[in-house]
């Protein structure tokens, strides 16, 4: 009967690391957003290097200044894939904890709690950058009527 227990404490603890692996998920997804915003950061940093070396001085200034803006851009994403990769982390040793508190027989709900909470605090982090960067993508577009 005591092998029956432990299968069922391994069934528990895989039902409480769902919640966890659908986060884990979903930070991978957004991963991907980031660095493909980071991609094409890094793409129109590249084009605009090609032209610079050719332009006339006026268009230097203003490239400069783009060049300056893609940067701040490359530092919010570059932050927010950091602590998503954070994010990711720890919720990884949460999903070890919860099965290293199962094998040993030992409450670890303080820790999984702590571990928890520093991965959602990674996770807003990460997302505050996502909406600095996007604020900054977004701050020079003007569209203007019949400009096509």
């Amino acid at each position: 009967m005591q092998q029956l227990s432990g299968i069922t404490d391994i069934a528990r603890g895989i039902q409480l690391a769902v919640a966890p692996v659908f986060l884990l998920s979903a930070v991978g997804a957004f991963l991907n957003v980031l660095t493909n915003r980071l991609g094409r950061i890094i793409d129109r940093a590249r084009v605009l290097d090609g032209i610079s070396s050719h332009g006339p001085e006026g268009k230097r200034v203003v490239m400069k200044a783009e060049f300056q803006h893609l940067s701040r851009r490359g530092s919010y994403i570059h932050t927010a894939i950091t602590l998503s990769t954070v994010c990711a982390l720890i919720v990884s040793l949460v999903i070890v904890t919860l099965f290293a508190g199962i094998a040993l027989e030992r409450d670890l709900a303080l820790l999984i709690v702590v571990l928890f909470v520093a991965s959602l605090c990674a996770l807003i982090g990460a997302l505050v950058c996502f909406l600095f960067e996007i604020h900054t993508a977004t701050a020079n577009i003007r569209f203007h009527p019949g400009s096509r």
